[in-house]
């Protein structure tokens, strides 16, 4: 049989069966947007609670001196460690794998524009602080840098909703605001971002400044925290203990203390939810392949009862010659593209949900479904395999007739 005829066949045997080629392709189409919308529903939803932790830091760690909990050289337990600014530059230097440093006080200060006061929480800060915490700053401003610390220049950089409290629709770069009772030049409104956790606030209203300058402000000496991050994510853990052993040899404490500086690795937080949401992934995207594989069943059903069907008819073409495998490919084809037209049916529905979703606003709730590449071969693989397993027996049933016998039935 020529490659033209047995299509020009295939086309005829599925037309022949018009509503039983329907309902097989639904049921394909119907499993394909199962499992294309569940991943993609996890998918977008880990994504958007990624950019929601990342609003802090990305992979950070946040480091307070505390008190210490053991006694070392003769101090007993219970004494306070008091860090500089001196401090974060020593560790800066001393400690290797140190990716970005900086340290950070902070006070509640009133500001003022033009009529409006506002109280206002407000951070001292190095340069690397901004893309540490993901703070970005909109068009046309900045983050502070180098010469604003090395000079301690009376500049600010702001949050976004503050800066809309203070200035309303008007552009805040370039506006002067008093701070404390000095004038500061606002430099830089931060990008609107997702934050959903926080240790002194959201950044959305709060006012950054140099260190020094925050220094030359308010006469503070001792820093709050600081800020740091290994050139990879894994080694903050072992920057982590280099820094602690630093400290402790130049803090005069026991370096097995962890409550003389107490740490949070923000590492850990990412760690476990890219866990708990591959896990969810996986268990999505296994119930959505059931569904698929209910449907690839009914396919099977409903080929088995093609082949009952067309007995006569494969007997017939068998004592005129044709071989049993032109009849096995004949019906694992029309398997095949029965399945193939469910899937891309069921692809292109998940795919305009998927933009129809995106469009409803429920972004920081449930964020926005992805039908990926990644998404889309997964489910042409599945489709695949499934669709060969659920035509192979029945056209294998089929290529193994006696012709003899199959023209009697």
């Amino acid at each position: 049989m020529s490659l033209q005829a047995f299509f020009r066949q295939l086309g005829r045997d599925l037309v022949t069966q018009k509503l039983r080629t329907f309902l097989t392709v639904f049921g394909i189409t119907w499993g394909t947007v199962a499992v294309s919308l569940l991943l993609a529903f996890g998918l977008g939803l880990q994504r958007q609670q990624t950019r929601s932790m990342a609003g802090l830091g990305d992979r950070i760690v946040i480091a307070w001196p505390s008190r210490t909990s053991k006694p070392w050289q003769g101090v007993d337990r219970g004494r306070r460690i008091l860090m500089r600014g001196e401090d974060i530059l020593f560790l800066e230097r001393s400690v290797p794998g140190v990716a970005a440093i900086s340290p950070e006080m902070s006070t509640e200060l009133k500001a003022r524009w033009g009529t409006k006061v506002r109280a206002v929480r407000v951070s001292g800060v190095w340069p690397s602080y901004g893309a540490m915490r993901n703070m970005i700053p909109q068009e046309g401003g900045r983050f502070i840098d180098a010469l604003d610390q090395a000079r301690r220049r009376r500049v600010v950089f702001v949050g976004n909703e503050i800066a809309g409290d203070l200035f309303g629709t008007q552009d805040a770069v370039g506006k002067v605001v008093q701070l404390g009772g000095s004038p500061f030049t606002v430099i830089g409104v931060l990008q609107p971002k997702e934050q959903d956790s926080a240790y002194s606030g959201r950044d959305h209203s709060k006012f950054v400044i140099p260190e020094s300058t925050f220094r030359a402000l308010t006469g503070r000496r001792y820093l709050d925290d600081f800020i740091y991050k290994a050139e990879r994510p894994k080694l903050n853990a072992s920057l982590t203990l280099r820094i602690r052993n630093t400290l402790a040899r130049r803090m005069h404490f026991d370096p097995s203390d962890d409550q003389a500086i107490q740490v949070w690795d923000t590492t850990e937080m990412f760690q476990f939810f890219d866990t708990f949401m591959l896990a969810f992934n996986v268990f999505l995207g296994v119930m959505g392949l059931l569904t698929l594989v209910v449907g690839g069943i009914g396919v099977s059903n409903i080929m088995n009862v093609v082949v009952d069907e067309r007995t006569r008819e494969i007997g017939i073409k068998m004592a005129l010659g044709a071989k049993g495998r032109t009849i096995l490919l004949q019906f694992l084809a029309e398997t095949l593209v029965i399945t193939a037209a469910g899937g891309a049916a069921g692809l292109l529905l998940a795919f305009g949900i998927c933009r129809g979703v995106s469009h409803l606003g429920l972004e920081k709730t449930i964020g926005n479904p992805v039908l990926s590449p990644g998404i889309a071969i997964l489910t042409t693989v599945s489709l695949g395999l499934i669709g060969f397993i659920a035509g192979y027996f029945p056209a294998r049933d089929a290529a193994r007739l006696d012709p003899v016998v199959a023209m009697k039935v």
